[in-house]
């Protein structure tokens, strides 16, 4: 059996994740799964920046700052971290990418996204720096290696960690991951899940 570009056009659209090609953290372009997950047009994410998926400007600029040199070694980044679509709504997504160069990892690259808010929703309202940290504790890391993830103090890590348990209503970092992993925020605990 003979691929054409027809067929491979057509694996791209069909992917049962969002794919999109980008250039300069540029989308170039997309298929229709991570449009309708963002809940946006292929037209409004072409020639678009990334930056428009994320929560906030800092958090583009910072993660693109973290990602460059690992992409750099490995030619591959991931991790699950909260994103935004176009309505504002906050959701947890898996991120995949691979660098075209590893020379140059934002020259270019493919990169899937696959929605986890049916599994993880967000429910509490958190800073930039607080999903940051959420993010890395989902990910196992200790607080001296989420500082030098994100470039803090390992006190630092300790303060957005004992605000998270506050707004979870957690009483432990055990216990904290657990309701991260759930989506569950404290209002669950005073209204039950069935309220809120």
């Amino acid at each position: 059996m003979r691929v054409t570009p027809l067929d491979y056009r057509q694996a791209f659209e069909m992917a049962p994740v969002g794919l999109v090609v980008s250039h300069r953290r540029i989308m170039i372009d997309c298929n229709e799964q991570v449009c309708s997950m963002f809940r946006t047009s292929r037209e409004l994410m072409i020639n678009q920046s990334f930056q428009i998926l994320y929560p906030s400007a800092d958090e583009f600029e910072r993660l693109g700052r973290r990602i460059a040199p690992i992409m750099g070694a490995q030619g591959l980044y991931s991790d699950n971290r909260i994103m935004k679509r176009a309505n504002g709504e906050m959701f947890w997504c898996h991120v995949m990418g691979r660098a075209f160069n590893r020379d140059d990892p934002h020259e270019g690259g493919v990169w899937s996204f696959e929605d986890l808010s049916a599994l993880r929703p967000v429910r509490a309202e958190l800073t930039a720096r607080e999903r940051e940290v959420a993010a890395r504790l989902l990910e196992g890391m200790t607080s001296k290696e989420i500082g030098r993830c994100l470039d803090i103090s390992h006190r630092t890590v300790e303060i957005y960690r004992t605000r998270l348990m506050r707004k979870y209503g957690a009483e432990s970092s055990a216990a904290l991951v657990q309701k991260l992993l759930a989506g569950g925020s404290s209002l669950d605990i005073v209204l039950g899940p069935d309220e809120v």
